[in-house]
């Protein structure tokens, strides 16, 4: 028994060994950096579409009319392009045994930008091959460090953009525990100082870019006191070079438990989480705010963004023949954030106010997922007549 256990043990610290050489590589390319890219000097953008599994290619059929209204002009003149981009299904994914095909990264490494609809990521008992997160691939592979959402809640007088870290956490070492024997297993969090400081300051320059006074720290440092606690300290050490922004810490219990209470959320306004936080707060956040079906993601890096829908791939509206009746707002919502990101904000300023006035103020049609009400197609035929309206100082 001695002997089996110290040969475990050995296998395990080899393991371990392997996978800490593999970090220190990404933190040399992390202080290398990459350049930032400036779409104002670019010939052409190339926009990549990754349609997604189950509702995914019916909700961005209905995002790309949005987007081919917004961009025509610069769609005809060859400025952008839109391409899709095929083998993402989890279908081929399965074939291959890849969460991420070579041959497709390859095709997503020559657009600028990408938006993706949902993904299936496979699941114990579901009976597919345990792939790793397609997302977390592509997060890693495109260095997609921050990923931002924006939620507002108007009459809870919230207006918050989360600056979550997109890449480690439990993330980045999600398919690589360490199954040490039949009664221990063993899984891993991973934080860097450059990855902390980085998802850092995007939090706080868009702070001061936008005239916020707060960023709030979220993490679970009580219990989690290494890697949290490292990540606070490097969250304060760039917030010394903003000394007109306060910062405020959080834990994640109490943000999930609290986030309405105006006491305990006075004065948030920008918050930066760790990735597995982020996840979570973030979606809760998009529930109060109306559900995931109208929130979306930026994720965002120095080279590429890849903008998308927040839910999920909605496995019971698709077995009930309700796909076609899914909200399509949370992907043309991520359209309008990609919009901003390439240099066409007046574009997006157009469709937020030609949504608010289709969802919110006027709701000509009316979308629940249910059969008996509009389509996604029917509400994104009301949404572009609305667009055009705008866009015709009629509305």
């Amino acid at each position: 028994m001695r002997e089996k256990r110290q040969e475990t043990m050995k296998t395990a610290q080899e393991k371990f060994g392997s996978l800490i050489e593999g970090e220190w590589k990404r933190i040399e390319r992390m202080k290398t950096g990459s350049k930032v890219t400036d779409f104002s000097k670019k010939e052409k953008i190339i926009i990549g579409i990754l349609p997604g599994d189950g509702v995914g290619p019916i909700l961005m059929e209905q995002a790309l009319r949005v987007a081919n209204e917004l961009l025509k002009d610069e769609i005809v003149s060859g400025k952008v392009e839109l391409r899709t981009i095929e083998g993402m299904t989890i279908e081929n994914r399965v074939e291959k045994l890849e969460s991420l095909p070579a041959d497709v990264l390859t095709e997503i490494k020559k657009c600028d930008v990408l938006v993706k609809g949902p993904m299936v990521t496979p699941r114990a008992g579901d009976g597919l091959p345990n792939l790793v997160s397609a997302n977390s691939l592509l997060r890693r592979e495109l260095e997609l460090f921050a990923a931002v959402r924006p939620i507002k809640i108007p009459d809870k007088n919230i207006d918050w953009t989360f600056f979550r870290e997109n890449i480690e956490g439990e993330y980045i070492w999600g398919n690589k525990g360490i199954q040490v024997d039949e009664d221990l297993a063993v899984d891993f969090k991973v934080q860097t100082k450059q990855g902390s400081e980085r998802i850092a300051r995007a939090a706080f320059e868009f702070a001061r870019k936008n005239g916020k006074k707060n960023v709030t720290i979220v993490t679970k440092a009580n219990i989690v006191k290494l890697v949290d606690g490292n990540f606070i300290q490097a969250v304060r050490r760039v917030g010394r070079e903003y000394p007109e922004i306060e910062i405020q810490e959080r834990l994640v219990d109490a943000m999930c438990a609290k986030m309405l209470d105006p006491e305990f959320n006075k004065g948030i306004e920008v918050v930066v989480l760790p990735n597995l936080y982020g996840d979570i707060v973030t979606d809760v956040a998009a529930e109060h705010a109306g559900g995931l079906g109208n929130a979306c993601s930026s994720n965002i890096g120095n080279q590429y963004a890849l903008f998308e829908a927040i839910h999920g791939t909605a496995p019971y509206l698709m077995s009930h023949g309700r796909g076609p009746y899914a909200n399509p707002c949370s992907l043309i919502r991520a359209i309008g954030q990609m919009l901003i990101h390439i240099g066409y904000a007046d574009r997006n300023s157009i469709l937020e106010k030609a949504l608010d006035i289709c969802t919110v103020t006027e709701r000509k049609v009316v979308l629940t997922t249910e059969t008996k009400d509009a389509s996604a197609a029917e509400l994104t035929d009301y949404l572009l007549d609305t667009i055009r309206a705008v866009r015709a100082g009629e509305k």
